[in-house]
């Protein structure tokens, strides 16, 4: 097993230098300007490592949090309302952000290297703290804000997408229902005002578990009041790149009890064994992290717990929520990335004229007809996550509730729509010297993040047989 320990990790980007891409046509060059040289990342490697701040513009100062507050300002009542002005702003910044993605995106696809420079221009846009709380001085971005800047992301890059992702509902669940203790969640947001500081749960393992039963990862107390953590987590997005981890673990007590601990991405015992190859989302890193007596204190253990029974109702209803955003973010990379595969294919029909015709393919009936079916997926795909997020936002249990059929509609939907724009273009289509097949790839490899379809079509039809046995 090679790994990569937390001293040795990047602090750059170190993928190759831009190849040039003068040899392709005008529209399969990447959009917007080439990016600026990366800065060294400020994941994990970086965050911990006091520096002056950098000036910032009064513009992106309105969307980068202050420090969290004292215990007991952290209530689970509802929070503020969202700044609207600070969303927009950072809303009217994704154009930006989305063209310099784009330029990169080829590169680290093809290298599997982390997009640590994409990250700070995510950043650096404020979109990656969008959805931290009003009391910490965040814009306080609602799950409406976060499908509209995931789909757009997902045209960039869905790797960077995906990884925003999940420090977007990190943050979000914070909002929701404080679980943090005061100084670590300070923490986190001081450092996320002098750079990116990537988060994410960590909670699957090899093989997989069985809901209800408890992770293979154990902690053990330390003798100090603290514990130790051992064991392997997969599929963690950004690994590489985390300032922290949330991982999930049971105790090593007569009684064991389950629930989180807060780990630092540099933390002594920590490794990334470098595991992710996968057919597309290839610069997410999405690595295994390995745990080995990984020391915690006492006060960044949460939620240990040996029976869901206390607080059950409270706990039920956040879960469901958690779900709900999980579904809808996701979803929401899928289809832009699949809105990516369609503006390609516009161009394509556009400019293609083979040599039996006098026009463009764009002229011919069959092809607009085949375009406006793949239009067809990706409006129905639209309207339904962008339709539940406003709700879910409002507290309607009923949407809640259908976001797991939504996402798993929304997948279908962006998958099919790329797979029919591959179909149309032929050999072209499947080309590396085009994003074409890139994006196929990534919209594919969007399922790791759905539930298994079996399980969430068991739900719905559940549901359904409920609903209809009611008088």
């Amino acid at each position: 097993m090679t790994t990569i320990a937390a001293a040795d990790r990047p602090r750059s980007d170190r993928s190759s230098e831009d190849r040039s891409t003068d040899d392709r046509p005008t529209d399969e060059r990447s959009s917007g300007e080439p990016a600026a040289e990366a800065r060294p990342a400020r994941g994990r490697s970086r965050a911990a490592q006091p520096r002056t701040a950098q000036p910032r513009t009064a513009q992106s100062r309105t969307t980068q949090p202050r420090d969290a507050r004292s215990a007991g300002e952290r209530s689970a009542e509802p929070g503020p309302a969202p700044d609207r002005e600070a969303v927009e702003a950072a809303l009217a910044r994704l154009p930006r952000v989305v063209d310099l993605l784009a330029a990169r995106a080829e590169e680290h696809d093809r290298d599997a290297t982390f997009p640590y420079q994409g990250i700070e221009a995510v950043h650096e846009a404020g979109l990656l703290t969008l959805t931290v709380s009003p009391r910490h001085g965040g814009p306080g971005g609602t799950l409406a804000d976060t499908v509209r800047v995931l789909a757009r992301l997902g045209r960039g890059d869905a790797s960077v997408a995906v990884v925003t992702a999940f420090t977007l509902l990190r943050h979000a669940g914070e909002a929701r229902r404080p679980g943090w203790p005061a100084a670590g969640y300070r923490r986190l947001l001081t450092e996320s005002r002098r750079g990116p500081a990537l988060v994410n749960t960590l909670d699957a393992e090899p093989g997989g578990r069985e809901p209800g039963t408890p992770p293979a990862t154990v902690a053990r107390p330390d003798g100090e009041g603290g514990w130790l953590l051992t064991g392997r987590k997969t599929y963690c997005t950004g690994a590489e790149a985390l300032a922290w981890m949330a991982v999930t673990a049971r105790t090593d007590e007569p009684e064991p009890r389950t629930g989180t601990f807060l780990v630092r991405g540099e933390s002594e015992g920590l490794e990334i064994d470098p595991t992710w190859d996968q057919l597309g989302l290839r610069a997410s890193a999405s690595h295994d992290v390995v745990l080995d007596g990984v020391r915690v204190p006492a006060d960044l253990a949460l939620g240990l717990t040996a029976t869901p029974a206390s607080g059950l109702a409270v706990e039920d209803t956040e879960a469901r929520l958690a779900r709900a955003w999980h579904d809808l973010a996701l979803a929401a990379v899928a289809i832009g990335v699949a809105r990516a595969a369609e503006d390609w294919l516009i161009r394509f029909l556009n400019q293609r004229t083979p040599a039996n015709l006098t026009e463009p393919l764009g002229t011919l009936p069959r092809y607009r007809c085949a375009l406006g079916e793949i239009e067809a997926h990706l409006i129905g795909a639209e309207e339904l996550v962008e339709g539940l997020a406003p709700r879910v936002d409002r507290g309607d249990p009923e949407a809640v509730a259908r976001t797991g059929p939504a996402h798993l509609l929304a997948i279908r939907a962006a998958t099919t729509a790329v797979q029919q724009a591959v179909a149309l273009t032929g050999s072209p289509g499947l080309s590396r010297r085009h994003p074409l097949e890139r994006y196929l790839r990534d919209v594919l490899s969007s399922r790791v993040h759905l539930a298994p379809e079996e399980a969430v079509l068991d739900a719905a039809g559940r549901v359904a047989l409920e609903r209809g046995a009611r008088p």
